[in-house]
């Protein structure tokens, strides 16, 4: 996939001028694939010394579209299809004026890093293909946005007031006095460091307000706009949320709401219509009552209860009323919020562990094993006995979509991508790659899930789950209750990705991983895989790594690594570390990823749970101690 043309204020950014007079090819872009993350709407954009938002896509051109194709997820997310940001051919062959994703300026405060003016930019002193200048230096010197703006809980981003700011000090009346709201100025002072040595004042006349910005961040009783930046005036909402200035680059400021599918065939095993889960929830007491008064208030009550007796999630519950009732899903527009995550890891488990992997273009499996059936030798006995199937994905295709977003907490108010709650598509872009994916020994798993010691350390970290406000996002991966597989298959792909890129040449930050572990589907694997947006997909390397023996290889010595970590032994002692203490013997030396990476935000992994530690079995803790017991008696011989 290519770039896509980055407009600014609604007008196409155009080769202009730079600084002095001499002319300079400008064009700002930003990857295809960077318009769903990390730059999707709603988030800041820093390029060139410039700051841009992402506007929502009603205001995509309607020409250049590309069309992604997933089935599955639209029916999921109950989206009619989605659709890819124009891209840009070729460098050389693109037409200036080409459509492209429309990104605004913002913050519109800007300032001139000469004559230390403010400037209130707006869209009529866009002019294409130019940087904003300031008009009071000569010759003029490019303006820089601010480094502060202000968020709320309900998803709102605006500009700081900062007339307000510099006036603040001062009684209202005084403030009155004060008639011109936009001569300031933004100060640096020598005698002073730090956020102290900035200041805002006001040049006005006969004026001379001004505070400095030690005290900038944090709460201030400012009023919200009850609007994005690309929202016009008649869209703007009474918000009574409490504003929040952060720095335009914070990490609060935007949390994407995304969604992950992978393009697999029909396969005979169907999600629910020979479940055993779905056939228990049908025969359940409150099924009829739940049908009847569905939509209603008592209807959560409902479907409380029969999760609980039966175990089913709340997508299956979803499924199951809809093929009941016939209500088709939920109007994306009409809901307050983005739609919640849904369980897409059903169809993708049943079509790597059928009998006969299904095939596609866009599909291809094929079984292998870790080529140790002649090893009668520990660890490699050990390691077989552990691990179930092995597959190598030689190419797969994965849709990823943007169906909102939030700002100051991941479980915040959910603004959808169409602000205006009138498209019934979503931004997303499709790539292209390979992976492993493997599975444990179901036996060996019920064996270790069944040890007191284990049970018990997983209780805790459900403890620290229900108290934390990622509960919600997490419980759509982990599945009603955390059971012990996913911690220990969760904490076992960080791990192995860790090892794959000594080995594969792929970075840690271009692996990432798929969890297969909800126990009331019987689910016990994982899938780690590249992918790319080149329709060419990647060169075949991370498959590479899981042909016999080059996987049995890896994974002893990925076992043999995460038994020792740097920060041992605070790490491997810790009772809580991480948000909402969610881990435990897990840290960046030894298990965290890039948070594109993980499905889970680096969070419920356990190092103990894989090789053991002082009060708690670990899955491959034979096979550690095992290759030790090799390593010495292979050290004492002659």
């Amino acid at each position: 996939m290519g770039d896509t043309e980055l407009h600014a204020q609604r007008r196409p950014r155009m080769p202009g001028e730079g600084e002095g007079s001499r002319p300079v090819s400008r064009k700002l872009r930003v990857r295809q694939s960077q318009t769903v993350v990390p730059f999707g709407v709603g988030a800041v954009f820093d390029i060139q010394g410039e700051s841009f938002v992402a506007t929502g896509i009603g205001d995509w051109p309607g020409k250049g579209r590309q069309k992604v194709e997933s089935a599955r997820l639209a029916s999921r997310l109950g989206v009619t299809g989605f659709y890819a940001a124009p891209a840009t051919a070729n460098d050389r062959y693109d037409t200036p004026d080409a459509p492209g994703v429309p990104y605004i300026r913002f913050p519109s405060w800007l300032f001139c890093g000469a004559c230390r003016r403010m400037k209130r930019w707006r869209i009529a002193d866009e002019k294409p293909g130019q940087p904003p200048r300031c008009t009071s230096c000569s010759p003029g010197r490019t303006l820089a946005p601010m480094r502060f703006v202000q968020i709320c809980a309900a998803g709102h981003l605006g500009d700081i007031d900062w007339w307000f700011w510099a006036h603040s000090r001062r009684e209202a009346g005084e403030r009155r006095q004060c008639g011109e709201r936009e001569k300031l100025r933004f100060l640096v002072s020598e005698r002073a460091s730090g956020l102290e040595a900035l200041s805002v004042s006001c040049s006005a006349k006969d004026c001379g307000a001004t505070r400095d910005l030690l005290d900038i961040l944090g709460t201030h009783g400012m009023r919200c706009s009850g609007r994005n930046p690309w929202q016009r005036a008649n869209e703007a909402t009474e918000c009574v949320k409490p504003v929040q200035v952060v720095q335009r680059t914070a990490g609060n400021l935007y949390y994407p709401v995304t969604h992950s599918a992978l393009d697999i065939p029909e396969t005979d095993v169907r999600a629910h219509d020979d479940d055993v889960v779905a056939e228990r929830v049908r025969q359940h007491d409150l099924w009829v009552p739940l049908c009847r008064d569905a939509g209603k208030p008592r209807a959560a009550m409902y479907r409380e209860v029969i999760a609980e007796d039966t175990g089913a999630d709340e997508d299956l519950l979803d499924a199951l009323l809809r093929e009941e009732t016939g209500q088709a899903p939920a109007e994306f527009g009409d809901t307050a919020s983005a739609p919640a995550r849904p369980d897409l890891s059903r169809e993708e488990w049943a079509a790597f562990t059928a009998p006969t992997p299904p095939a596609t273009r866009d599909f291809a499996l094929r079984e292998t094993t870790l080529g140790l059936e002649s090893e009668t030798q520990e660890p490699w006995v050990g390691l077989r006995r552990g691990l179930g199937r092995i597959v190598l994905v030689d190419r797969l295709r994965e849709v990823r979509a943007l169906s909102g977003f939030t700002r100051v907490s991941p479980d915040a108010v959910a603004v959808p991508a169409d602000t205006a709650r009138r498209l019934r598509w979503l931004p997303a872009v499709e790539v292209f790659g390979e992976g492993i994916f493997l599975t444990l020994d179901r036996s060996e798993l019920a064996d270790w899930e069944a040890d007191m010691g284990v049970r018990q350390r997983v209780a805790g970290m459900n403890a620290d789950l229900g108290r934390s406000f990622q509960k919600d996002r997490l419980e759509a991966l982990t599945g009603p209750e955390l059971a012990p597989r996913f911690v220990l298959l969760h904490t076992l792909a960080h791990l192995l990705i860790r090892q794959l890129s000594f080995e594969s040449g792929y970075t840690t930050a271009s692996l990432r991983e798929r969890i297969y572990a909800r126990s009331e589907q019987d689910q016990y694997g994982i899938l780690v895989y590249t992918a790319a947006g080149d329709a060419e997909g990647t060169l075949g390397g991370l498959v590479r790594q899981g042909e016999p023996p080059r996987l049995a290889e890896t994974l002893l010595r990925m076992a043999e690594a995460a038994a020792w970590c740097s920060a041992d032994p605070l790490c491997a002692e810790h009772t809580g570390q991480g948000f909402g203490n969610l881990n435990r013997a897990a840290c960046h030396a030894c298990a965290l990823l890039p948070e594109t990476s993980c499905e889970a935000g680096n969070a419920l992994l356990d190092r103990a749970l894989v090789v053991g530690g002082e009060h708690v079995s670990g899955y491959l803790e034979t096979i550690v101690t095992a290759a030790r017991a090799a390593a010495a008696t292979a050290l004492e011989q002659p």
